[in-house]
This record gives C-alpha cells, sequence and structure tokens, in this order.
C-alpha cells in the first residue's frame, strides 16, 4: 500500500495481519486505519493499536442499521426454514461443509 493509504476494515477482524497493521502505522508505511473488526476481538486493553493517533478503533457496529439488521434477519429466517425444510441453505458461510439431506 502506499504510504498515503487509508485501510478500512469493516469485514472480518483475520483478514488484516494485526501486528504487520501495527507496525505499518507506526512506521508510517500507511497513512491510517478504520477497524471495525480486529483480531482478536476485543483487542487486549492495552495493545499499542489504541495508543496511535492514525488508529481509529468502533466497537463492531459497522452493520448497525436498521435496514441492514433488518435484512440480517431475513436472510436468517430464510435459513432457517430451508434448514428445516431440507433445502441448501441460501446464506451459508461454508457451503463446502454444508450437506443438504
Amino acid at each position: 500500500m502506499k504510504p498515503t493509504a487509508i485501510l478500512v476494515n469493516a469485514a472480518r477482524g483475520a483478514v488484516v495481519d494485526t501486528a504487520a497493521l501495527t507496525r505499518a502505522l507506526a512506521e508510517g508505511w500507511i497513512a491510517a486505519v478504520a477497524l471495525d473488526v480486529t483480531d482478536p476481538e476485543p483487542l487486549p486493553p492495552d495493545h499499542p493499536l489504541y495508543s496511535l493517533p492514525n488508529c481509529l478503533i468502533v466497537p463492531h457496529i459497522g452493520s448497525a442499521t436498521r435496514g441492514t439488521r433488518k435484512r440480517m434477519a431475513e436472510m436468517a429466517c430464510e435459513n432457517l426454514l430451508a434448514g428445516l425444510e431440507g433445502r441448501r441453505l441460501p446464506y451459508c458461510v461454508n457451503p463446502q461443509v454444508y450437506q443438504a439431506k
């Protein structure tokens, strides 16, 4: 990444190597980071990312909108109904593991 890059992670904490990120921010390899997720989650209270001025960490609330939460509930219900009916889950996290009966 360029030294002017701002990394945003709202996906999964493990997508980013936390130790490498900490070093990159501290040494100026990238400009800043905004994290909705971390690895581990939560970070230990004494983690060095908390002390960096170019690091913003929010408490895993990126999906906290009415529309997103409504859709999440609908998807969960669709998965539940499909599972009860023995059908493949439409929103399966790991479809290679799931075997419909």
